[in-house]
């Protein structure tokens, strides 16, 4: 039985890692990367750099895209130095990006013309969870393509879903991004006001992170809201991004996003402060202001 051959268009932060978890599987890896130097640093792990999204494809049964939002996606999937012209029948092709529900069906459609199957498969877990391989990993599209791409996600991921038809595996990330949101100013507000109120922070963080309150955004990014690191893990304008991504589709839907919408709108200020590169527990600086308290060890 021949090895799967995968390819991988998109070796930032989160796609290097996962070219090498690949390779530590014994996947053969071709990877294009818009910046040549980002895939050549990837020679040692035994990835080969190829000159083109379609030259990836020639070279994979199953080929991985991981880029920023919907636009590049498009990108690199259509035109003549694209995905699409490049593969060959039968091949898969795995969209790992965070992008529109729509555009994503509609890509769907687009790869069924050339005789190969579209998954959007979404991830949550950030660049950590990208090193261990242990990503969570959201998928829509038909359920043989899926079993195809299985072996090949497991050597990224963890927690893998086959979630239904096209568009879910998206749809069940922006569900995710609405929690992370939430979440997040929900830590926000809980560390600002016990720092108001002149309580212990650290205390506090212990014995909230310990009962029904706790979340990832509590233990973690709260973690680094008291000690003042505001390094980005994800940036505030890629959570921009996917809230964009929610609003449109909530639009769509015709239902309520409350809390989303007004965590965008206080990510904004950020944003007007030049602060959109920050990781996005810099939330908790825009409430400190309005409390006159600062949050921190």
């Amino acid at each position: 039985m021949s090895v799967t051959r995968v390819g991988l268009v998109g070796t930032g932060v989160m796609g290097r890692p996962m070219a090498r978890n690949l390779r530590k599987a014994g996947f053969p890896v071709t990877a294009y990367n818009r910046t040549a130097a980002s895939v050549q640093a990837l020679a040692g792990d035994g990835v080969v750099a190829a000159a083109s999204p379609s030259a990836v494809a020639a070279a994979s049964d199953v080929v991985i895209t991981m880029v920023s939002d919907s636009p590049d996606v498009v990108a690199v999937a259509s035109g003549p130095t694209g995905v699409f012209a490049g593969a060959a029948p039968g091949t898969v092709i795995v969209d790992m990006s965070t992008i529109s529900p729509a555009v994503t069906r509609d890509l769907a459609e687009q790869a069924k013309t050339h005789g190969c199957a579209w998954l959007d498969a979404p991830v949550s877990g950030g660049e950590a969870g990208a090193i261990a391989g242990t990503l969570t990993i959201m998928v829509g599209g038909d359920a043989d393509a899926f079993a195809k791409a299985k072996p090949v996600l497991e050597a990224m991921g963890s927690r893998i879903t086959h979630m239904g038809p096209s568009g879910h595996g998206q749809t069940t990330k922006l569900c995710n991004q609405i929690l992370v949101a939430i979440n997040l100013l929900g830590a926000s507000e809980a560390l600002v006001f016990g720092a108001k109120a002149g309580l212990d922070l650290n205390k506090l963080h212990t014995a909230l992170t310990g009962g029904a309150a706790n979340s990832w955004a509590l233990d973690k990014l709260g973690r680094k809201m008291l000690d003042g690191d505001f390094a980005p893990a994800f940036k505030v304008k890629l959570q921009q991004k996917d809230l964009r991504l929610v609003a449109e589709a909530a639009r769509e839907l015709q239902t309520p996003i409350i809390g989303t919408s007004l965590v965008e709108q206080l990510l904004r200020v950020l944003e007007g402060q030049g602060r959109g590169d920050d990781g996005t527990q810099a939330l908790v600086n825009v409430l400190e202001d309005m409390a006159g308290a600062k949050a921190r060890v």
